[in-house]
């Protein structure tokens, strides 16, 4: 009888081996050897790793441990694996249930001004609530509140021991693990900064790895760092390099260490820095994300509202805690708001996908999620057999997030999984970046997430969004990512940093309280990441109905399985190579349809056609690509002089090299001199005439509007006579109407004809400066009373016109005058006045409908006279509050059938205002801004 290692050879392994690498570098010429270099000679990246296991896994019917993904370096590596493995066959998985939801009465710490300060009220009042369950080389570990503080403790004392002072960094280079937290915490209340720098995926790649953290060590300045015991005898070489780094620490430095509990923590203020978040530049110039304490507890608090957690959630994370999403998100949020995270190493996720999904089945996850990749990996690598046993159905936020998200893989994750549980609108595309500490924009919880099918050419020709027509062969997919936090606002710009109305296309810049101070030690980058008090994202993006959709990218950053990778220390070292020509290197991310993230394409000039040379140029790029950003190349082209795209001044234009790319493999064949150079000038100055002529039709329009304005306003201004409100309103109705056309704003007006003969109270939505102009046009030459707020008068030019259309002022904060002023006009809407009120009270620039004051609604209800509720849209995109740069954009006015009071008491007012308010929330194209609490209430 054959022993199971008799049915293991290598022939077989190789053969496995050639076909995973064929598929990820089709283009690769090498034949696998079993020692052949798995990363420098076959191009396989750490997702086309965990193929290579699963597909050996599946054709030797083995179960190879997780270290096989970390440690086989060649095929021979992975022989041996399978020779040890031999005869254990996979076990069968455990669907046993043991869920960690448990309500509490203990609410969030809001009055906690640090993460210290949060972590010290939980302790003080739920010592012995379960803060994080960890998964730990198959053991699990449940973590209270009290074990991580003490742990935590610890950890400071030994780290003050060792010399750290208050505001000094500490890098923390540790897996998933709880020494990991005990660290971040230890030197939060040592009052250190933490920097969290990602672990060596390999132990064999140590000294590569540890090299490529010089620069962001240097530019941090950190004096000492914690780091895995295999790299604390490189990392004191790395002293030499790092003059600031005085000690380095493993994890068993902190066991024999006293207790912490004589240890005095350093309270830490809101303006401290609680962490550096480093998005890229390992060697050349790192960019080091300054996030405060404030800046990180504002986001945390506003996540937890948008994806309505509260104490009887549990999160489920493999994410690394190295990254903002995994720190921030996984860590932070949970403890802040009070319910437990299950942490599991990324390596875990990456060698068993299912074990994520059972991780959630097991514990009864409640919110879970990451990057676009993750939820690929498990439609391509859990067979239906794994899924035997597991239920789906507590998860009711899975984010998708940190990489370009695929509609088709969401789609694709919805149907398949819905068999065991998966909610149809559990998936919530979100966006975030480390500028904004990690979130900026959610998909509520269980809302259908929206996608968007695109001209593709129209919107490269002139920004607007148009819908693409049936058959177009390439439409342009966007994935709507949500709504901005709250307290949070974002904006499109032109390329002249004009405000862009909805539907159009530009850059994405952002503003609110979780928003970076800056780059640490990286004035450049600081100066050129602000625009006055907005931020730049680097992404391009529209908004529709408050909703962003994301289109593309201006930076260069490479998302590769979530992590961010710099294209530019790779170009110049590639452009060191014997036969590359300098300077004429692109590295730029190419979307991969499979794995729903980015292949990393090299793409360099090169005069050799010798094909034995090319392939060792091939060979070392792959080695330099290993080095530099820790996985090698998908695709390496090699191409004629004058192919990379640059612009005037000699920069590489990598969002063009990306597209010559795409177009395919004829795109880089030898073409005449002359066709080549007409080709690139050609692909460099058409958009930068589009861009510019975009921002040159911008001003003209804006210039148009306002002299529109100013020949009609004069007008309106003379017939605006006191006491002489219907010929006010008969003047201004027609100039306004002027107005918009001798501007060019499209006016639709659809109900006007609705509005009964007698007096009536007409409520329309707050959305600009322009809502007057839009209702006055609308509405026609019946004289209406505006309701204004009583500072209006301190304007001598306002009050005139004001008074002109017989508008009545009231006031706002002194509630007897206001009281007096209320019945007022009961008394105007008895004598058959007709009102008109914006409800809202204010305005803001956050796109949405806010909550609706009763006052308005309690004069109708005591003058019986009905309530007409007009939807305003359009206006907002015109002229949007905190900006007089008007924009072109069609307003659409909705006049919908009055509602009539149906009583006369405070009850029958809310009741009107939450009928009328539902009616201009169907129109106004807006999402509904008001919490749950203002919807429905009576006492407001």
């Amino acid at each position: 009888m054959d022993r199971p290692a008799d049915n293991i050879d290598a022939g077989r392994v190789l053969a496995v081996v050639q076909k995973v690498a064929q598929e990820s570098r089709p283009h690769l010429q090498h034949r696998a050897a079993l020692d052949s270099s798995l990363e420098k000679e076959l191009g396989l990246d750490s997702l086309a790793r965990v193929e290579l296991v699963l597909r050996l896994e599946r054709e030797f019917g083995a179960s190879l441990p997780e270290r096989a993904l970390a440690d086989a370096e060649t095929p021979r590596d992975l022989l041996r694996f399978l020779l040890s493995s031999a005869g254990q066959a996979p076990r069968a998985a455990d669907t046993s249930v043991a869920s960690l939801a448990h309500a509490t009465d203990v609410p969030p710490p809001r009055e906690a001004q640090t993460l210290t300060e949060a972590l010290q009220y939980h302790v003080e009042r739920q010592p012995d609530r379960l803060s994080v369950h960890l998964y730990e080389e198959g053991l699990e570990t449940p973590i209270t509140y009290r074990a991580l503080y003490e742990g935590a403790l610890r950890y400071a004392a030994r780290l003050a021991d060792a010399g750290l002072q208050p505001g000094q960094m500490a890098a923390i280079m540790l897996p998933t693990s709880k020494e990991y937290l005990f660290s971040f915490y230890g030197v939060l209340l040592a009052g250190g900064v933490p920097v969290p720098l990602y672990p060596p995926a390999r132990l064999t790649t140590i000294e590569d790895h540890m090299t490529r953290h010089v620069g962001i060590l240097r530019n941090a300045g950190a004096t000492l760092m914690i780091t895995i015991p295999e790299a604390k005898a490189l990392a004191y070489l790395l002293r030499a390099q790092v003059e600031t780094l005085n000690a380095v620490l493993v994890p068993a430095d902190f066991e024999d260490g006293a207790g912490g509990g004589a240890f005095a923590p350093v309270r830490a203020k809101p303006g401290d820095i609680g962490f550096l978040q480093y998005t890229s530049g390992s060697t050349g110039s790192p960019k080091g994300v300054v996030l405060t304490h404030a800046n990180l507890l504002a986001n945390v608090r506003v996540m937890g509202r948008a994806a309505r957690a509260g104490a009887d959630d549990v999160f489920v994370s493999w994410l690394p805690l190295y990254h903002d999403m995994g720190l921030i998100g996984g860590c932070f949020a949970t403890m802040y708001l009070g319910f437990p995270v299950v942490l599991m190493s990324p390596l875990a996720f990456l060698s068993r996908p299912g074990a994520w999904l059972r991780a959630i089945h097991r514990h009864r996850g409640t919110i879970s999620g990451g990057p676009n990749f993750c939820y690929e990996l498990c439609l391509r690598r859990i067979a239906d057999e794994e899924m035997e046993g597991i239920d789906l159905a507590s998860w009711r936020f899975a984010f998708n997030g940190a990489e370009p998200v695929s509609p088709e893989t969401m789609s694709a994750f919805t149907e398949r999984f819905a068999r065991w549980g998966f909610r149809a609108n559990a998936m919530a595309p979100v966006y975030g970046l480390a500028e904004c500490s990690v979130g900026l924009a959610f998909t509520p919880p269980g809302e259908p997430w929206r996608a968007d099918t695109l001209d593709r050419e129209r919107m490269a020709a002139s920004g607007e969004v148009v819908p693409a027509r049936a058959d177009d062969p390439a439409p342009l997919k966007v994935v709507g990512c949500g709504r901005a936090l709250e307290e949070h606002d974002l904006r499109i710009v032109d390329a002249a940093g004009f405000e862009l109305p909805e539907d159009h296309e530009g850059v994405l810049q952002f503003r609110g309280p979780s928003a970076t101070s800056g780059y640490y030690r990286n004035p450049a980058a600081t100066r050129e990441l602000f625009q006055g008090e907005w931020l730049n994202t680097g992404d391009r993006a529209y908004l529709r109905e408050g909703v962003l959709y994301l289109t593309g990218r201006e930076k260069d950053i490479i998302i590769r399985a979530g992590r961010n990778l710099s294209p530019y220390e790779l170009e110049h070292a590639v452009g060191d190579l014997a036969g590359v020509r300098r300077g004429c290197v692109a590295v730029f991310g190419s979307r991969d349809p499979a794995s729903g993230s980015e292949r990393v394409v090299v793409l360099a000039e090169m005069k050799e056609t010798d094909p034995s040379r090319r392939e060792d140029v091939k060979r070392m790029i792959n080695e330099l690509a290993v080095n530099l950003l820790g996985a090698p190349a998908d695709d390496i082209v090699l191409a004629p002089p004058a192919t990379v795209p640059k612009t005037s001044s000699g920069k590489i234009r990598r969002v063009a090299a990306r597209e010559y790319y795409e177009r395919g493999p004829s795109a880089v064949k030898p073409q005449a001199v002359w066709l080549q150079f007409v080709r690139l000038v050609l692909a460099g100055a058409a958009p930068q005439l589009r861009r510019s002529w975009r921002a040159v039709r911008g001003l003209a329009f804006a210039l148009r509007a306002y002299a529109a304005f100013g020949l009609v306003f004069p007008f309106v201004l003379l017939a605006a006579l006191p006491g002489h409100a219907r010929l006010g309103w008969r003047v201004g109705s027609a100039g306004a109407r002027l107005f918009l056309r001798a501007a060019g704003i499209p006016l639709v007006v659809r109900g006007a004809e609705g509005v009964p003969a007698g007096p009536v109270v007409v409520a329309a939505n707050h959305t600009s400066y322009l809502d007057a102009v839009a209702l006055i046009a609308a509405l026609g030459p019946r004289a209406y009373a505006f309701v204004a707020k009583r500072e209006f008068e301190a304007n001598p030019l306002m009050r005139l016109l004001l008074r002109g259309f017989g508008t009545i002022f009231v006031e706002r904060f002194d509630v007897q005058k206001s009281a007096e002023h209320a019945d007022v006009l009961v008394q105007a809407a008895r004598a058959g006045r007709s009102l008109i009120v914006f409800p809202e009270g204010t305005l803001t620039r956050n796109t949405g409908l806010m909550a609706f004051r009763a006052g308005a609604f309690q004069v109708a209800a005591q003058s019986g006279v009905p309530v007409v509720p007009v939807a305003l849209r359009g206006v907002r995109s015109v002229l949007r509050d905190g900006t007089w740069y008007a924009r072109r954009a069609p307003i659409a006015v909705t006049v919908c059938a009055p509602v009539a009071p149906d009583g006369s008491d405070w009850a029958a007012a809310v009741r009107l205002r939450d009928r009328v308010r539902a009616e201009i929330l169907r129109y106004c194209g807006e999402p509904d801004l008001a919490p749950a609490t203002a919807k429905g209430d009576t006492t407001s």
